[in-house]
């Protein structure tokens, strides 16, 4: 099997020209049952072009937990700006997936403290425009682009700590091990104990995984007109 390389720096350099500020967007928790999405950002500092990357700058996914913990740690500090941004899981039930990404990325791109002029996405949903004036889109951008490897390690572990601060108040869901994604432990808190305030209860699972009697509450409203 060929190794897979890791992230670099060639893409955001080719769009700094003019001082122009790239950022990296990756989104996490889109697939969850429970708990919040959340869209990091992340700006590589200056020496990101001259001296190269710290260690674990990397796809979250390929990462074990302690690693991702690790990489957090340096990222927070050597990034030159990041944030997240957060849509609740109620917003996630209200607003539908689409309007809740947006949502979401408005709010990391308020918090970084500098604004965007180039984007680099990973996948094909563009959830960033109209915020920022250039949007690239790129399939396994966080295998490949160093800003969006960074944003994705910074966002992932946000919300695995907020989702293991969650058990203690909703033991019965094992979110301290299954971050609110679905797993068979899930399974049996749903079957037993029905929903937490923190699921997401307009989704599919509401149908197949609480066998209640009018369990699913596909009730969402309907998103505004703009959330820009």
């Amino acid at each position: 099997m060929t190794p897979r390389s890791a992230p670099g720096t060639v893409l955001e350099a080719s769009m700094r020209a003019g001082g122009r500020v790239v950022a990296g967007i990756d989104e996490v928790g889109k697939g969850a049952w429970a708990g919040p999405l959340v869209v990091g950002v992340a700006v590589l500092p200056e020496s990101a072009y001259v001296d190269g990357l710290p260690d674990g700058v990397a796809d979250s996914k390929t990462l074990t937990e302690r690693r991702r913990e690790a990489s957090y740690e340096r990222l927070a500090t050597w990034c030159a700006h990041w944030s997240t941004g957060w849509a609740s899981a109620a917003e996630c039930d209200h607003l539908g997936m689409a309007a809740a990404q947006r949502l979401a990325c408005r709010r990391a791109l308020d918090a970084l403290g500098v604004d965007v002029d180039v984007a680099i996405v990973d996948g094909r949903w563009d959830f960033v425009s109209p915020l920022v004036p250039q949007v690239e889109m790129m399939v396994k951008a966080d295998q490949q682009v160093a800003s969006v490897a960074a944003a994705s390690i910074l966002a992932k572990v946000s919300r695995d700590r907020h989702m293991r601060s969650l058990s203690a108040s909703f033991p019965h869901w094992s979110f301290e091990t299954n971050k609110g994604y679905p797993c068979d432990r899930h399974r049996l808190g749903l079957a037993a104990f029905g929903p937490s305030v923190e699921h997401r209860t307009s989704w599919a699972f509401m149908d197949t995984s609480v066998p209640w009697p009018g369990a699913s509450r596909r009730q969402r409203g309907d998103a505004p007109a703009t959330l820009f």
